[in-house]
Order: structure tokens, then sequence, then C-alpha cells
């Protein structure tokens, strides 16, 4: 039996949620609804006030697996920004944003997601799996989803001396060979990778 939520992009993700599932009555979300893609909406004002209370960003986590993709969209915008200045926001939800990584197909949960997921604690083994996301995710046909797994994979280089080689080199070729955002992002990332 299911654990009743909604599939984004591929098959199960659903199957990472840790609690009960919820039913999307949360205000939060509420504020995130209506509009179209074009629009963040009012994700900046739902990310001002979970971070003044974070009892909300549960319901917030929830928005990721809504219906309605924009929801999806600006759930995620809002919880990034949220979890900016708080990352351990993010530490109840690692398995689940871990397994939502693996499995969406929408671009603006990758792309975010692809810079959450770092700024969690992980052990060597789940820097490895957000790694191997994060290079599928450079096969994406968004250039911001390839250029915020950039940014991804060069903050876990920061965290694991292992990795940080096969970062540098791997910035290299999308410094010479990316889209001019993925370019841009490169050479900056580069420059912070390369200096400490």
């Amino acid at each position: 039996m299911g654990s009743g939520r909604v599939k984004v992009g591929k098959p199960n993700v659903g199957l990472h949620r840790n609690r009960r599932p919820r039913v999307f009555r949360s205000s939060i979300l509420e504020l995130l609804a209506g509009g179209d893609r074009r629009s963040i909406g009012r994700a900046d004002k739902v990310a001002a006030i979970v971070s003044k209370n974070p009892a909300l960003f549960p319901g917030l986590i929830d928005g990721f697996w809504s219906e309605d993709p924009l929801v999806r969209m600006r759930a995620a915008d809002a919880a990034e920004k949220a979890s900016r200045k708080n990352p351990g926001l993010l530490a109840p939800h690692k398995a689940e944003l871990l397994g939502l990584m693996a499995e969406t197909g929408q671009q603006e949960l990758r792309w975010h997601l692809a810079v959450m997921v770092p700024r969690l604690v992980l052990n060597a083994k789940e820097r490895q799996r957000a790694a191997a996301f994060l290079k599928d995710y450079l096969d994406d046909r968004s250039s911001i989803v390839k250029t915020f797994a950039l940014q991804g994979l060069a903050d876990l280089g920061q965290q694991d001396p292992d990795m940080r080689v096969p970062v540098i080199d791997l910035l290299h070729r999308a410094e010479c060979s990316g889209t001019p955002a993925m370019k841009a992002r490169s050479r900056k990332l580069l420059a912070q990778l390369e200096r400490d």
C-alpha cells in the first residue's frame, strides 16, 4: 500500500515520506497557489514567514508533493530561501529530500534541491549519492538545473576533500563547453575552490 503522496515526475516519489500522509490544508501552501509558472507568487513572503516560525517548515516541505506543480515549485523556492540562513531546518527531511532528488523530473524542484541537499550534514555515502544525482542533473534540458547542479557539486567538493579534484575537473570542462550560465558559474566556483 502506498503512502498516498502524489507522484512528481517519476514513479514512487511518495515512498520516501517517513510520516503519515498529510492533507494539504496549510495556509502556507495556500499562499503559494495561483498564477502561472512565470511567477514565484508569494514565495518570498512565505520564506520570510517560515524563517520567523520554523515550526511551519515541515508544512512547506509537504508542498514538494502537492498535486499542483506551481505549489511544488514555489514551496521549493521558499524552502531554499528559508534554509539559506538556517540550513538546520532541512535536517529532519534528509531522507525525503535525497529520495525526491533522485525521482523528480520537475525542473524547478531539481534546481532548488541541487542547492538545498548540500546544506545537509551528509555522511560519505550520502555525499556520493547526492553527487551522482547532481551529475545526472548535468544532462537536464534546463540550463538552470545544470548550473545549480554545478553549484551543488562545488558545495559538496568543499565538504569532502576526496571529491574536490574530480569536481574541479568537471568545472573546468563546464567552463569550456557548458551553456553561458554554466561557464560563468564554473569560473566563479573554480576561483573559490582553487583559492581554498
